[in-house]
């Protein structure tokens, strides 16, 4: 798995609750349309949504490379008997057939808006839209309050070993509809559960070559098992933002530790922070603090980018853990991390606000950091050895 070239890779956001945006990477390679199979993932969306009688339906979009997955999903929508409410475009040029009295409602809303949008019992979320977008962040509002919940359809999420974005590509296209359709998502969610019940009171430490070793308990902090359970019945036992925010494809588990158990250090590759490279980075952690910062070179930036982000940007914001084994770093040909570090073994430890995931660090910045090669143990017994999911 080519695990000797980067170990990690390292990015910066500055809203919390909000990838990298997707928009550029979703109107890139126009050209590999032609191998996406519209039909088919819709069909695995409706499935993963379990659609009941009467429920009503909203698409939130931008026209583009998936404009043909729209009609796919309208017609499914309809066919499960629910109540299908159009396709709201974000930006663009709306397409006319994406249209109806519901959509045209949103456009006219104004403060309305939210109350509107309570009367959605599940909306799936196509590739472009981000948060920062009108109506996206105030569905991620009402979801909040504990109503509805949303398919979050990603094509972007793909990533170098350098930690720089990937463009879909012909081969990103092929590898994620693979996942979609072959995904034991019945499987997949009982190693989660497995997992969640093995961390509830126990401690889970990380730990890497280059001298990552941090340790922290979960407590009772809401775990969420992206497993692509998008059912009604799944959003009834929902505790959080993105236990309503159903993920495809699925694969990681996600959980703010007990801020105040969160010790140790967490060791990064050369980076950027600002406009300056850091190499040699290690974080020193007390009680989900930094309190110490030292570097072979540009320590200062690190602290700069720090002071200007505030307080959210010296506190641990999360662990996710990759359980996908269809999501694994590939292994023929250049490595590449698919889809946000939901594969087997792939490990998340990110800086900042975690309150879409129901902790009490705010702020509105997030730095994702993804190991591929750490150990991961729960009360000393091994769960990922060397980036490789063992149980």
């Amino acid at each position: 798995m080519h695990r000797s070239l980067i170990p990690f890779v390292v990015l910066s956001l500055v809203l919390a609750g909000c990838a990298p945006s997707d928009e550029e990477a979703e109107r890139t390679a126009p050209e590999a349309a032609a191998t996406l199979d519209f039909e088919g993932t819709a069909a695995v969306l409706l499935e993963r949504l379990d659609l009941q009688a009467g429920e009503r339906v909203l698409l939130v979009g931008m026209p583009g490379r998936f404009d043909p997955l729209v009609p796919h999903l309208r017609s499914g929508i309809a066919s499960a008997g629910a109540v299908d409410l159009g396709a709201w475009s974000e930006a663009g040029a709306t397409p006319s057939e994406w249209s109806t009295d519901f959509t045209a409602s949103l456009a006219a809303s104004g403060e309305g808006l939210m109350d509107l949008l309570r009367s959605v019992d599940a909306s799936v979320m196509l590739p472009g839209p981000t948060p920062g977008h009108t109506v996206y962040g105030a569905l991620q509002d009402v979801l909040r309050e504990g109503h509805g919940r949303t398919v979050h359809f990603h094509w972007a999420g793909a990533y170098l070993m350098d930690g720089t974005l990937r463009e879909p590509d012909a081969e990103v296209d092929a590898f994620y509809q693979r996942v979609l359709r072959d995904t034991d998502y019945a499987g997949l969610g009982a190693a989660q559960r497995r997992f969640e019940a093995a961390i509830r009171g126990a401690t889970v430490r990380v730990t890497t070559p280059a001298g990552t070793d941090v340790s922290f308990r979960v407590g009772d902090r809401p775990v969420t098992r992206q497993d692509g359970d998008a059912s009604a019945r799944r959003a009834e036992s929902a505790l959080n933002l993105i236990d309503r925010e159903v993920e495809l494809p699925a694969g990681a588990i996600r959980v703010a530790p007990l801020e105040q158990t969160v010790q140790g250090r967490i060791a990064f590759p050369p980076a950027y922070w600002g406009e300056e490279l850091v190499e040699g980075l290690l974080l020193s952690f007390e009680d989900g603090l930094v309190v110490q910062v030292t570097a072979d070179s540009n320590s200062e930036a690190v602290e700069s980018e720090m002071e200007v982000q505030g307080s959210a940007a010296r506190a641990f914001r999360e662990f996710a853990l990759g359980f996908n084994p269809l999501l694994a770093i590939p292994g023929e040909g250049e490595p590449w991390i698919p889809y946000y570090g939901y594969g087997a073994g792939v490990v998340r430890l990110s800086l900042g606000d975690n309150t879409e995931l129901g902790g009490t660090v705010g702020g509105g910045y997030v730095r994702w950091n993804f190991f591929t090669d750490a150990t991961v143990t729960v009360d000393g017994e091994v769960w990922v050895d060397g980036g490789r999911l063992v149980r």
